[in-house]
């Protein structure tokens, strides 16, 4: 089979990387350092499996249009990519699915947001309605701050267009959970949960980010919470699609918390996490291109199956991010660090270096290496048969990656492997 991976990040390095134990793979518009990258358009592919990695092309229709095609797609068409094209329509959807989320409101007056912000107290979280690449969220206790948000979203100065509505929601405590389901329409099957860490700082401190790293499997999940989940929030949500005519062939990512009243959903997405999928994907043990083929032909067959191993997933970033990073530094360290037992390294934000600027050869690249061209740049994934040692794996790799300013957090999975440790 070949397949083509629609993307330029972390995640679809993931996705090809999995694919190609069995699979030709290319990769659209990939990047240099994903080997099968190709600059060719999806439409202008051949293969016989289409998957699509971003949010911003399935919310656009290329689903849809790679479909009028006669292609076989995984991931949702224009209108089941609504569930991440607009938090509030999401909310409507869950509400009418009956699937528990936090109390909420959505606005375009700036009056009425603050209005309903003052019947809140604690915590309160703001989000653009629209696509903010993963950082139109702001989830703090200062109502001041609230407030400026608010302010700065509707009028366009934050994240332009996507911020002028604005859901505005209770803020939740508990654990934090990320529940992937491969969907062909009808039917629906979990992958290995994982949990992510979304601020930029250590401690769960500072301004959210598209994600700093993360684990699988998650203590705190085991397969009684997945059912739950299942249960409670995924294959209500896909039927309340089915109700509305929505046909949802790809993956449904339920962004959950764990209250103390019971779980929570606190977002969908429409696609494979990132940095979920580094840790997710590579450890499946049956195979992917199989999965996924059945759930875009509309006929899921075998569960995905998983080992008893665990993976964690480190996110190497530029200075600056998420606010402004700076790019173009030359990346070292790469082959080192995949040659450590237990590790990958999935390229993001990399471009190629100017010829003769000397730095590392990556897997996809023949003559050049890499320089920083985004936020998040690496994803250092290591293996083992426990968290402890998959979380050592991956900070081993770390310690060989450099450039000018790059940024880690070193606390990704410690509270897990505690735990585990503990008891």
């Amino acid at each position: 089979m070949r397949v083509c991976v629609v993307g330029s990040g972390g995640r679809e390095h993931a996705l090809a990387h999995v694919l190609a134990r069995s699979c030709d793979v290319v990769v659209t518009p990939g990047n240099p350092g994903i080997p099968g990258s190709t600059p060719a358009p999806a439409t202008e592919v051949d293969a016989d499996l289409f998957v699509i990695g971003p949010e911003v092309p399935l919310v656009d229709g290329l689903a849809d249009k790679l479909r009028a095609a006669g292609r076989l797609v995984f991931g949702p068409g224009a209108d089941g990519a609504r569930l991440e094209g607009s938090k509030a329509w999401m909310k409507d959807l869950l509400l009418a699915a009956e699937v528990p989320t936090a109390g909420h409101g959505s606005f375009t007056d700036l009056d009425e947001a603050l209005r309903f912000l003052g019947t809140m107290s604690d915590l309160f979280v703001i989000k653009t309605d629209g696509l903010a690449a993963g950082k139109g969220v702001l989830v703090t206790e200062d109502r001041a701050e609230a407030e400026d948000a608010v302010r700065a979203y509707l009028s366009g100065e934050a994240f332009g267009d996507a911020g002028r509505r604005v859901v505005i929601e209770e803020g939740l405590t508990g654990p934090e959970l990320s529940v992937l389901a491969v969907c062909d329409g009808r039917h629906a099957m979990p992958l290995a949960p994982a949990q992510d860490f979304k601020r930029i700082g250590e401690g769960d401190v500072g301004p959210n980010t598209g994600g700093m790293g993360a684990y699988s499997p998650v203590p705190v999940a085991g397969a009684d919470v997945v059912d739950e989940v299942m249960e409670r929030a995924v294959l209500p949500t896909l039927a309340a699609l089915q109700r509305r005519g929505i046909d949802y062939r790809g993956v449904l990512y339920a962004g959950l918390m764990l209250t103390p009243q019971g779980l929570k959903v606190l977002e969908y997405n429409v696609r494979f996490g990132d940095p979920e999928a580094q840790v997710v994907l590579p450890r499946l043990r049956s195979d992917l291109a199989d999965l996924l083929a059945g759930a875009a032909a509309g006929a899921l067959a075998a569960a995905p199956e998983y080992g008893d191993d665990a993976a964690v997933t480190v996110v190497c970033a530029s200075e600056g991010y998420p606010a402004s990073p700076r790019t173009g530094d030359l990346i070292t360290g790469i082959e080192t660090a995949n040659a450590e037992a237990g590790v990958t390294v999935f390229c993001a934000g990399v471009s190629s270096a100017p010829p003769g600027s000397g730095g590392v050869v990556s897997p996809g690249q023949n003559n050049q290496g890499l320089e920083t061209a985004g936020g998040r740049v690496l994803n250092i994934t290591g293996q083992g048969p426990d968290l402890a040692t998959a979380r050592d794996r991956a900070y081993a790799g770390v310690t060989h990656i450099d450039w000018p300013g790059r940024y880690v957090r070193f606390d990704i999975a410690a509270k897990a492997v505690e735990s585990v440790s503990t008891g």
